[in-house]
């Protein structure tokens, strides 16, 4: 058995991060040969929203007069936890003026992201907009607030395509405006967003309905260019890694036991490894520093694993 090591020097230079190639010295024949990940170390740097999956834009609608009109929210290619969009959406309105300034200083924004844990969903929270009349007593306004609703109603969210697979929402979702109050949420079922409203201040919350896909691309699988699995698609996965850290942090991974897949017999001037997300396709990363080992065995050869 004898080890192959692929590191950033293997990396394809084509920015994305994903293709590995092991050049041979010169042609090497396989014959009865079996290949093998025995160990990852990478960083857990793909993106989750990009402009690429084209999931990376929803729009939020903040009342002036009686105009209301969506701004569009575009969050820059990375990777986001529910947190980060929230705090995303939030330095939009900043930069909109589209916010409050409480009598304590802190901003009022108006809507949230939240995760709820017990729900396995996410919730989405819009507030009640004041008029000039009802706003809270020591309440001041940012220098470029665009201005009053003439009739205090929610923010309304709207999620388009892609995007809302990440919130766990149906394409399309757009939460309702609730001009002047008295909004009677729907009876919940099985197909909707389960909705509720708080008479007391308006704010209503939306529940997703199905699993939110944070992460669309929860596994990496390893797809070697010189084996045949007739009983996979594609035929060339031979390892599936899911990252078991936080964004950002390093991934090790040594499998227990060593997955052996045969390579087809011939003569090879390299080996390409790609690294694929959940949909099959080529999957962007962002930090190049990785090192993955490879061992290539003959067939009936004794392995620890």
């Amino acid at each position: 058995m004898f080890v192959i090591v692929l590191n950033q020097n293997n990396i394809v230079q084509d920015g994305q991060n994903n293709k590995l190639v092991y050049k041979f010295p010169n042609s090497i024949h396989f014959e009865k040969k079996y290949i093998a990940v025995t160990n990852i170390s990478m960083f857990y740097s793909w993106f989750n929203i990009t402009t690429l999956f084209n999931n990376n834009t929803f729009t939020y609608t903040f009342t002036v007069g009686a105009l209301s009109t969506p701004i569009t929210v575009t969050i820059p290619d990375g990777l986001y936890e529910i947190s980060a969009i929230n705090d995303y959406f939030q330095w939009t309105c900043i930069q909109n003026g589209t916010y409050y300034i409480t009598s304590s200083g802190d901003y009022a924004y108006p809507a949230e992201f939240l995760i709820n844990p017990t729900r396995y969903a996410i919730q989405i929270n819009t507030f009640y907009l004041y008029t000039a009349a009802t706003l809270p007593t020591g309440w001041t306004l940012p220098a470029n607030f665009p201005g009053y609703p003439t009739t205090r109603q929610n923010c309304i969210i709207s999620l388009p395509a892609n995007i809302n697979v990440i919130m766990g929402y149906p394409a399309g979702f757009t939460s309702t405006a609730n001009v002047g109050g008295g909004y009677v949420p729907p009876t919940p079922t099985a197909a909707s967003n389960y909705e509720a409203i708080d008479t007391t201040t308006n704010t209503i919350s939306y529940i997703s309905n199905t699993a939110p896909q944070v992460q669309p691309n929860n596994n990496v699988l390893f797809s070697i260019s010189s084996i045949n699995n007739p009983y996979a698609q594609p035929s060339s996965i031979i390892y599936s890694l899911n990252p078991s850290v936080a964004s950002g942090q390093q991934i090790n991974v040594t499998p227990p036991n060593y997955m052996w897949n045969k390579l087809i017999d011939g003569y090879y001037p390299e080996i390409r490894l790609t690294l694929l997300g959940t949909n099959l396709q080529p999957l962007t990363v962002f930090d190049p520093n990785m090192t993955i080992l490879l061992a290539i065995k003959d067939e009936g050869e004794s392995s620890n694993k």
